[in-house]
């Protein structure tokens, strides 16, 4: 019962990564989305008091999209879905909002956090299902500081809520009459800059607590991101692969379901 109760967690770990893996590329959410929810009841079940599970699950979700995205913008690059000409403007912003948000995540209660990203998945899954004319330019993308702005406050948000940043960027970019594909793809390489500053975000925020268990490094929990990374990194390449195939119409329905699903989850609560 003992060695049953210590592999619930590690399957727990394997399958998460195949669902944030496949989604992360599939839909350039970077998988957090999964991840967070998996890992706070994985936590759970392992005794860890909401306070402590929340964070950390936040902060190794963020650790887990470095390693997913480097995958999934791989497989998008090939393709020619990455816009890095419109990337490398974000990415100041995206980091700088990210180390932010990381430090404003370990102020908020847990359930707050829960709740905020709840009520934003639904409302973005809401505007994705939306029937909409596709390929209809609304504005042209911003430059200066309208730009970094909206870098600044999709880094924060992504941060405190342990993603990648395509629930943020992909609709935003969409807006901006980025064809989906191309919008999905350049959300997935933003998912790495916004990640790699978070998470180090996080391990600083959380650095020395004793309540942490051990083989945490602040707030990232290595044993889980080496579970989901062994199955993450494959499936992503598998999800960028398939939204290369599929008609924009239904990526952008697929992507709304989720969002949908996810929001309603953390409305009603995960932990």
């Amino acid at each position: 019962m003992n060695y049953l109760e210590a592999l619930l967690p590690w399957l727990l770990y394997l399958f998460t990564g195949i669902f944030a893996g496949f989604l992360a590329g599939l839909l350039g959410i970077g998988g957090g989305m999964i991840i967070v929810p998996a890992l706070i009841l994985s936590f759970h079940w392992q005794g860890l008091t909401p306070e402590v599970s929340t964070h950390l699950a936040v902060g190794t979700s963020l650790a887990s999209i470095v390693l997913t995205a480097t995958s999934s913008i791989r497989t998008h690059h090939q393709k020619g879905g990455v816009d890095w000409s419109v990337l490398k403007r974000f990415v100041p912003a995206l980091m700088i909002g990210a180390v932010l948000g990381a430090q404003i995540a370990h102020q908020l209660p847990a359930r707050v956090l829960q709740v905020v990203i709840g009520v934003f998945a639904l409302w973005t899954g809401w505007q994705m299902l939306k029937a909409q004319k596709p390929n209809v330019i609304q504005q042209p993308l911003p430059t200066g500081a309208p730009l970094y702005a909206a870098g600044g406050v999709i880094g924060v948000a992504s941060a405190i809520f342990g993603i990648g940043g395509g629930s943020l960027m992909v609709p935003y970019l969409c807006h901006h009459g980025v064809r989906i594909q191309r919008a999905v793809g350049t959300a997935a390489a933003a998912g790495f800059p916004i990640a790699l500053a978070g998470s180090a975000g996080f391990i600083i925020s959380g650095w020395g607590l004793s309540s942490l268990p051990s083989g945490a490094t602040g707030y990232v929990y290595w044993p889980a991101l080496l579970g989901i990374a062994l199955t993450s990194l494959i499936f992503a390449h598998f999800g960028a692969s398939t939204a290369h195939k599929l008609p924009a119409a239904k990526l952008k329905r697929a992507f709304g379901v989720v969002l949908v699903l996810v929001g309603i989850r953390f409305v009603i609560g995960v932990g």
